[in-house]
């Protein structure tokens, strides 16, 4: 009963996490280009995660995530490949760093390379994971190692992907839970991607509604494990 009720404290203490903790192996400073080895490290293995839960999302057939399904509304619309919409979006976003008072780090450049080599690599060999697991374990899977992922390389604190810097920025500047942010930002992004012609499907709605209390979960859990 006791450990039930301490986990339980720390998933309610989760939700109300409005900023990234900083660790003993946190950088001191966003914008470092040459951080310790162990930050660095963690970085790329946090980025690894991320790439890894993508990977898991997209080979599950369930449903991409919300930024995705923009990224396709978008391309449809002005004819142009998913890649380089994806790209345009990640421009777009990091326009709205500006009022947020954001600079990208090298955590944001890292974002951009590793996860997509850890997906192009990753899902030619899990092509067929989802003929031999349920795809909805396989949704929540994704989401959870995105989750986790997520927290890791915020914690690294060698500046956020581009959404997460988003997602962290709103939340600081507004004194609002992390977890309520990142939920608004996927429901509006999926909502957009909608109606700009993007498809979405059940895996989509489980990513949108749990990203946020997974990545809230890991900025509390993940600090703890050296204690």
């Amino acid at each position: 009963m006791k450990f039930l009720k301490s986990i339980l404290d720390i998933t309610s203490k989760a939700f109300l996490i409005s900023s990234v903790p900083i660790t003993s192996w946190s950088s001191s400073e966003p914008n470092i280009i040459f951080p310790k080895v162990v930050t660095f490290i963690l970085l790329c293995f946090g980025l690894f995660l991320f790439g890894v839960g993508e990977s898991i999302l997209v080979v599950s057939q369930n449903g991409v995530t919300p930024w995705t399904v923009l990224a396709e509304g978008i391309a449809k619309k002005i004819n142009i490949g998913v890649g380089l919409s994806t790209f345009i979006v990640s421009c777009i976003v990091l326009i709205f760093w500006l009022p947020l008072k954001l600079k990208p780090g090298l955590g944001t450049i890292m974002n951009i390379i590793i996860i997509a080599l850890t997906m192009g690599g990753i899902i030619p060999i899990i092509g067929s994971l989802n003929k031999l697991i349920d795809p909805i374990f396989l949704s929540f899977l994704g989401t959870i190692l995105v989750g986790f992922g997520s927290g890791i390389y915020l914690i690294a604190n060698l500046g956020p992907g581009t959404r997460d810097g988003l997602m962290t920025g709103i939340s600081k500047k507004y004194r609002k839970p992390i977890s309520l942010v990142r939920c608004c930002i996927e429901f509006f992004v999926v909502f957009l991607g909608w109606l700009l012609g993007g498809t979405f499907g059940i895996g989509t709605i489980i990513f949108a509604i749990f990203i946020g209390p997974f990545v809230s979960i890991s900025l509390k859990l993940i600090p703890m494990l050296k204690r």
